[in-house]
């Protein structure tokens, strides 16, 4: 209740003295316009008595002084230009800055005086100097913070356009440069005390609202800085010499963590960068003295952003940011706040780093070095402390890894930076695999190659969260969605790495494999087929080579690597994966084919076998693992009639011993292209291709039989239809077994079967048998030695 009631108090004092302030500047704009100056001095000091109100907070002072900046300071402007207007009132202006002085009370007499003072400077009567000086030490008769602060302020408001700056009116006789510098400079500090001395104006209870009443009173300090920066004649000299040594003193001295903080800032923010940069030593050794809890983390990231952005816009003084040693003094002002500050927390540091950091990938991206020393620092802080859990923290330590990632698209410069990897294992296990996963995207959309193993080494030592488990947290825990997609970005990067020289693409796959072997059996199917295919690469840019060659270190050959592959693909077995395996097997034996290698095509094709029969179970899998056999051992042309026969005649048997008879019908006839390849000669043995055929129709109709027992009715003719397209197929090719008049028998046998009375219709089974008649019919019409060929073939209505 007492709470509610002071602030009603509070609302009733504050209309109070609206009502008072434009009650009188009604009465004084009567005066003015009647030119009567002893009621307009009357008038004028009634408005402004209502200033001298102690009742209000400084919030509501406040709003009183802004009702007061809107009207009475309106009717103030007319009183001054009443007072040039020395024929209204027959006052001359020296008689009327003495007269205001007999003003019964202070603050009205002082605001006249300041209302005044400014037509005694606009006269040119007396110097500016002189009339400047007196106002500001006549305004120390006011030490009321709040009364003060406001007073100065409207006397800097009043004064800003007559100060004797060069190329202004009030310069000249006596009237310097120097003497405006002197005045602001005075006013501010006295403001600063002022508000400094705001905060013991109240009970230690409410001292954080009063924290909050001074910050909103800020801006009328912060002017003087903004007025100084707007004096022409302050050169770069006088800025070092006098200026900001004056302004530092005042921010060091105060003690106060609001004034030094906002003032620093305003330094930043108001004057030039160019003043910035040759004064950066200066400014900067402020820092350390300032209070400890003075955010300057914020401050210093001002500054840098301020100073890289200069040097952005203009690359030619880049060579000025070296002459004056930017990068070194920031990085030692940063290294003595730290000292000064103690207690800081790791996320502060950090993000001064950062700053820091992108202040050098601006100025300096050329200087490693500066980038590498930055890493090196947040190493220092980072070290003797457990993983980083503050989330703020890490996402600091992130932001600062990806700063050279974005910068130089090129992940081969990060890894040059001996300080990264030891950044990154600051990071916990979550953080580090998302970072993991930026330097994998920045690899892949910059399209940067990694050509060495040295730098390999150093890449998978940065991914190392993705490659194993790290402290901490295990593949059981992860969500499968998200680590199949961390995988596959493994995966994929494998494919980034790359080099010219066949020993040195020798020494990235083991390097990648070394990795790979660390990471346990569940990342293995995704890692391995990769990793497979980067050495299958190489190995078909190496056919023709024997490795027959001396020396100490044998040279990358297609023999050394097929050796390794088969190390790598029996990992598999710990997973296990035998369908995979059994794949990328079939791969190896399809590139030792192309280098002439037949042992080692042979032995790729026999752990195929061995994994056929002991490791692939499932009946479905053994059908696609069947015809990849028998697709890539048709394509093979190395083997000798030995070695070819006696794979062949393994997959043959094979193919006759799968579960349900469609697939083993499919696969033997399939067998059939085993024994008969058109740009192989030798490899036309028509009779095991007909004998292929034959069986495949026996087991064909072995399924119709079969159908017609358990269901009482035969299945489709699909199985005839495609066996009929086999036959025609090595008809066109010439095979001398297949005959017309075999295939004309085919065809009975498929209309009786369709004809029959246990046939089920089905539609897709006959379209096809329709087709391959009419494409029978097409070749009999076509004419030629084709036409001839089909010609005895008769297809009947």
């Amino acid at each position: 209740m007492m709470i509610s009631n002071g602030i009603e108090d509070e609302e009733k004092w504050l209309a109070e003295g609206i009502a008072g302030i434009q009650h009188n500047a009604f009465y004084l704009h009567r005066a003015l316009d009647s030119n009567n100056l002893r009621e307009a001095l009357k008038y004028s000091a009634q408005l402004l008595s209502e200033l001298r109100t102690s009742r209000l907070s400084p919030h509501k002072y406040y709003e009183l002084c802004k009702v007061l900046h809107m009207r009475a300071f309106d009717e103030l402007r007319r009183l001054e230009i009443f007072f040039k207007e020395e024929d209204r009132h027959g006052c001359p202006v020296i008689d009327l800055y003495e007269l205001v002085q007999h003003a019964g009370n202070i603050l009205p007499r002082l605001y006249l005086l300041c209302t005044v003072g400014s037509v005694y400077i606009k006269s040119k009567e007396a110097p500016a100097k002189d009339i400047l000086r007196d106002l500001v030490e006549m305004c120390r008769a006011v030490q009321h913070p709040v009364r003060g602060l406001f007073l100065r302020s409207y006397l800097a408001q009043v004064s800003r356009d007559k100060l004797p700056d060069i190329g202004s009116e009030y310069e000249g006789e006596g009237d310097t440069v120097m003497d405006a510098v002197e005045f602001v400079l005075q006013n501010f500090t006295e403001m600063n005390k002022l508000w400094v001395r705001m905060q013991h104006q109240g009970p230690h209870r409410e001292k954080e609202k009063l924290e909050k009443e001074r910050n909103e009173l800020r801006d009328l300090v912060g002017k003087n800085l903004h007025v100084l920066s707007q004096i022409e004649g302050i050169d770069l000299e006088m800025y070092r010499d006098t200026v900001l040594p004056s302004v530092l003193e005042q921010i060091v001295n105060c003690k106060d963590e609001l004034a030094q903080y906002y003032l620093m800032d305003c330094i930043i923010q108001v004057f030039p960068d160019e003043y910035h940069l040759q004064t950066l030593e200066t400014l900067l050794s402020a820092c350390p003295q300032l209070q400890p809890t003075v955010d300057l983390k914020t401050v210093l990231s001002q500054l840098m952003e301020r100073l890289s952005n200069y040097a952005s816009l203009n690359p030619e003084l880049l060579p000025e940011f070296l002459q004056v040693e930017a990068f070194s003094k920031l990085s030692n002002a940063i290294g003595k706040v730290m000292e000064a500050q103690v207690d800081m927390p790791v996320v502060g540091a950090i993000s001064l780093y950062v700053s820091l950091l992108t202040f050098t990938l601006r100025v300096h991206p050329d200087r490693l070095d500066y980038v590498d020393q930055v890493l090196g620092a947040c190493v220092k802080i980072l070290s003797g402390k457990p993983k980083l859990e503050d989330s703020k923290a890490t996402k600091q330590v992130v932001a600062l890894l990806s700063a050279p990632l974005d910068k130089y698209d090129d992940i081969v410069t990060a890894l040059t930076l001996s300080n990264y990897p030891r950044v990154m294992d600051h990071l916990d296990a979550g953080t580090n695999k998302v970072m993991a996963m930026v330097i994998i995207r920045s690899i892949m959309k910059n399209k940067s190659w990694v050509s060495t193993s040295d730098k390999v080494e150093v890449l998978f030592e940065l991914i190392k969260g993705l490659i194993k488990d790290l402290e901490g947290i295990s593949t059981d825990e992860l969500d499968e969605e998200d680590f199949n997609e961390e995988q596959n970005s493994v995966a994929c990067l494998m494919h980034m790495l790359y080099n010219d020289e066949p020993e040195e693409m020798l020494k990235i796959i083991c390097t990648v494999w070394k990795h790979v072997m660390s990471g346990g059996p569940k990342r293995l199917p995704f890692t391995v087929p990769s990793l497979v295919f980067s050495a299958l690469k190489l190995v078909r840019r190496l056919q023709g080579q024997d490795g027959d060659v001396g020396g100490e270190e044998v040279p990358a050959t297609p023999k050394k690597i097929f050796q390794l592959l088969n190390q790598i693909i029996e990992t598999l077995s710990v997973v296990p994966a035998p369908e995979l395996a059994l794949r990328l097997y079939l791969q190896c034996a399809e590139a030792a084919n192309d280098c002439d290698l037949e042992p080692v095509a042979y032995d790729f094709f026999t752990q195929s076998f061995v994994l056929y029969e002991e490791e692939v179970a499932d009946s479905k899998a053994q059908v696609t693992a069947i015809h990849l056999i028998i697709g890539t051992l048709q394509r093979v042309n190395v083997f000798g009639v030995e070695n070819r026969d006696t794979l062949t005649h393994k997959a043959t048997g094979y193919s006759a011993k799968l579960l349900k008879k469609p697939d083993q019908c499919r696969a033997v006839y399939a067998c059939s292209h085993l024994f008969w390849v058109d740009d192989q000669d030798g490899i036309k043995d028509g009779e095991r291709v007909l004998l292929c055929l034959k069986r495949s129709l026996r087991i064909a109709n072995a399924a119709q039989q079969m159908t017609n027992v358990t269901r009482g009715s035969s299945g489709p003719v699909t199985l005839f239809v495609e066996i009929l397209n086999k036959y025609l197929y090595f008809f066109e090719k010439g095979n001398p077994q297949i005959t017309a008049s075999v295939i004309q028998g085919l065809i009975e046998l498929i209309k009786t079967e369709m004809q029959s009375d246990n046939a089920v219709v089905n539609p897709v089974s006959d379209a096809f048998f329709t087709s391959t008649l009419r494409y029978i019919q097409f070749q009999k019409e076509k004419g030629g030695a084709m036409g001839e060929k089909y010609d005895s073939i008769k297809l009947g209505g």
